[in-house]
C-alpha cells in the first residue's frame, strides 16, 4: 500500500486509523512501514521461505486497494542498506537452523514468488536480516539483548541450503 504524506493527520490529536486510509483485509497485519526512498531496494520475504529484491519504485501502488507484490504470506520487507553496508543475508527458520549467504544470490524482481532462501523439511522462515560482512550480523536473545555473532562465517553457505543449528539462544535477528 502507498499513502501520500499529505493524507496523514497533521497537528494535534490521535490521527486516523490506517485501516481507514487503505483497503486492508480485516485479518491482515502490518509488518513494516517505510518512507519511500527513490531508487532504494527492499528485500521481500515470505513465511514459506521465498524472497527477492524489489526496486522500491516498482512497489508504489496507485490504488487504495494496494498492489500485490509477493505471491504468498509476507513475513518481512526490509530496506537494503546501500553498499557496502548490506552485502549478506542471514535467515533463520522455525527449526532454529540459520543460514548466511551473499545478497548477490537473490534476484531483482518487481513482483512474484521469489527464490527459496532456506530449505525446510517442515515449518518455514522466522526472520531475515541484511548485514555488512565487515561488521557481522547481530541477533536478539530471549531477553531482548543485542548479541554480536563473531563466528557467523561458520554458517555461510549457498542460498536454499538447510543451514545449521544457530547459536544458543538465537531465535530472531531484530
Amino acid at each position: 500500500f502507498t499513502i501520500g504524506a499529505d493524507k496523514l493527520a497533521s497537528g494535534r490529536g490521535h490521527g486516523e486509523p490506517l485501516r481507514l486510509m487503505i483497503d486492508l483485509d480485516e485479518k491482515a497485519e502490518i509488518i513494516n512501514v517505510v518512507a519511500h526512498e527513490p531508487n532504494a531496494k527492499l528485500l521481500v520475504a515470505s513465511k514459506a521461505g521465498y524472497g527477492f529484491i524489489a526496486p522500491e519504485n516498482d512497489l508504489l501502488a496507485q490504488k487504495r486497494g494496494g498492489k500485490q507484490v509477493l505471491n504468498g504470506e509476507m513475513l518481512a520487507m526490509l530496506r537494503i542498506p546501500s553498499n557496502p553496508q548490506g552485502d549478506h543475508v542471514a535467515v533463520i527458520g522455525e527449526n532454529i537452523k540459520a543460514l548466511i549467504f551473499p545478497l548477490a544470490e537473490l534476484p531483482e524482481m518487481g513482483r512474484g514468488k521469489g527464490v527459496k532462501l532456506q530449505n525446510y523439511k517442515q515449518g518455514g522462515l522466522v526472520d531475515v536480516a541484511v548485514f555488512n560482512a565487515e561488521a557481522g550480523p547481530e541477533w536478539a536473545d530471549g531477553g531482548g539483548r543485542r548479541r554480536n555473532w563473531p563466528d557467523w562465517k561458520d554458517w555461510l553457505g549457498k542460498r536454499a541450503g538447510a543451514g545449521r543449528q544457530g547459536p544458543r539462544g538465537m531465535r530472531k535477528f531484530r
